[in-house]
């Protein structure tokens, strides 16, 4: 598919005045004449210049310099967007920034819409839709996983498993469309036993896919954390030791955190989303007890539940608290770590016993609990509790270069596609006719091609929901 603009947009590339230089990005039919009109090289001219060169040039405002640049220049199809392209680099200034600007759209270029040089690159064929939506997650990630996975999509090694899945059921649907050619005759050129099997195999990987969008968006969006447990036992302590400033409020007075505080850290290349909640007990406070609530949402979400005890209270307290946190995680799809806080006054008081009635109490839940003895005041613990978290992150993201799925619009679709692939089973099953079937493959079908970009049924309304979101120079 190609597609051909008559106007020429114009944006900034870079974020003016956070670095040494900046750029101005043109593309369009008429990109290297309004460069001309507006930049003068030392020697040619840019529409004379060949492709892949850089030059250098000055560039006049009201017949007085405002800037040396350099240009580089791109020539259809071989440039980002797939149209003739330019790039000016200036100093970063905003003033110089703005006025070249000003400039080339008195020369006759548009200012870009958001996304619109990637929306173009889309619509002439330099990537499919899934690619172009992988270029502002390239740009906003934060930490190396969420790099290699956005990388991973933007190379294509999600297209391309999208792509298997799309000739898999172009060719089911195919045969199916051929016998409805020759219904008079009753000819079947779809044997249905491997049939069956290809739509099993196929929905499959239809539903691995999709399972890997809880694995994606913990790598993309980190991992929600939830620091749990009763009143003045050390949470928000902790959550300020964690990211190593005083982030939360601490007081010896129960009840202080009202509402769930949040701080997103780096460990070890994965980012990790703590939110620090506000105690549970038994309150008639108005205010804490929406808190409260808050917090046993926060815990029913979080991929990790960090419950901290005040290790230095009596042994019947200790497991009444840590049952009531125990009693509301989901083992099957959460990860528990007990932590027991404030472990030098417990061995100043002697109460190091209640270590031994915390393991007996946990090897009866039957599922692995690490217990972490830690200071989150002093900071006793706090590494060996990082180190953890990062061990019990690999284990839930084993492969941080396989193909994840990190948009809701993408799982949607799979979602969909393995719905309407279900339903081609249970019709070939129950012997109803070919064009039904059809009509089920036809349907999976256009849930990946939706993915993908291509038959896209309303593509304007999808595309502007698409790209309103990517930053205005890309």
């Amino acid at each position: 598919m190609h597609y051909q603009y008559t106007d020429t947009i114009v944006a900034p590339a870079t974020i003016p005045g956070t670095g040494a230089i900046s750029i101005v990005r043109i593309s369009g039919p008429q990109a290297f004449q309004l460069a001309d009109a507006v930049v003068e090289l030392s020697r040619g001219t840019i529409s004379e210049s060949e492709a892949y060169t850089i030059h250098f040039g000055k560039v006049l405002s009201d017949g007085e310099l405002l800037d040396e640049v350099l240009v580089s220049v791109f020539r259809a199809p071989h440039s980002y967007t797939g149209e003739d392209s330019v790039e000016i680099s200036t100093h970063a200034s905003s003033y110089i920034v703005s006025e070249l600007v000003r400039l080339l759209i008195e020369a006759g270029a548009r200012f870009a819409l958001p996304g619109e040089f990637t929306r173009r690159a889309f619509l002439n064929g330099k990537m499919d839709l899934a690619q172009a939506e992988a270029v502002a997650d390239v740009i906003s990630s934060s930490t190396s996983a969420s790099h290699r996975v956005a990388m991973n999509q933007l190379k294509g090694g999600f297209s391309s498993e999208l792509a298997t899945l799309r000739s898999s059921l172009l060719e089911m649907a195919s045969l199916l469309e051929l016998e409805l050619d020759f219904s008079e005759e009753d000819v079947e050129f779809a044997d249905r036993e491997k049939l069956l099997v290809l739509l099993e195999r196929t929905k499959s990987h239809v539903d691995s896919l999709a399972s890997s969008f809880r694995q994606g968006n913990m790598i993309k969006n980190g991992v929600p954390v939830a620091i749990v447990g009763p009143a003045n036992a050390g949470k928000s302590t902790l959550l300020n030791a964690l990211v190593g400033e005083d982030r939360a409020i601490v007081s010896d007075i129960a009840g202080t955190t009202r509402d769930t505080v949040e701080e997103v850290l780096n460990l070890d290349g994965i980012l990790f989303r703590f939110i620090d909640t506000a105690g549970l007990r038994d309150s008639e406070d108005v205010v804490e007890k929406m808190g409260i609530e808050r917090s046993l949402d926060k815990l029913s979400r979080a991929e990790i539940v960090l419950a901290v005890l005040d290790s230095s209270s009596e042994e019947s307290d200790l497991l009444q608290n840590l049952k009531a946190i125990v009693d509301k995680v989901n083992f099957v799809n959460q990860k528990l770590v007990v932590l027991l806080n404030k472990a030098d006054v417990s061995a100043k008081l002697g109460n190091n016993k209640n270590v031994s009635a915390i393991n007996k109490y946990v090897s009866f839940i039957g599922y692995k609990v690490d217990i972490i003895k830690l200071s989150a005041k002093s900071g006793l613990g706090v590494s060996q509790l990082k180190d953890t978290l990062v061990g019990i992150e690999r284990e839930l993201i084993p492969n941080e270069n396989s193909t994840f799925v990190t948009k809701a619009r993408h799982y949607e679709a799979l979602k969909k596609a393995s719905t309407s692939l279900a339903a081609a089973s249970s019709a070939i099953r129950k012997s109803i006719p070919s064009d039904l079937v059809a009509e089920d493959l036809r349907r999976a079908l256009s849930s990946i091609n939706s993915i993908l970009g291509t038959d896209l049924l309303d593509p304007e309304e999808i595309l502007h929901n698409i790209f309103r979101n990517h930053c205005i120079g890309k």
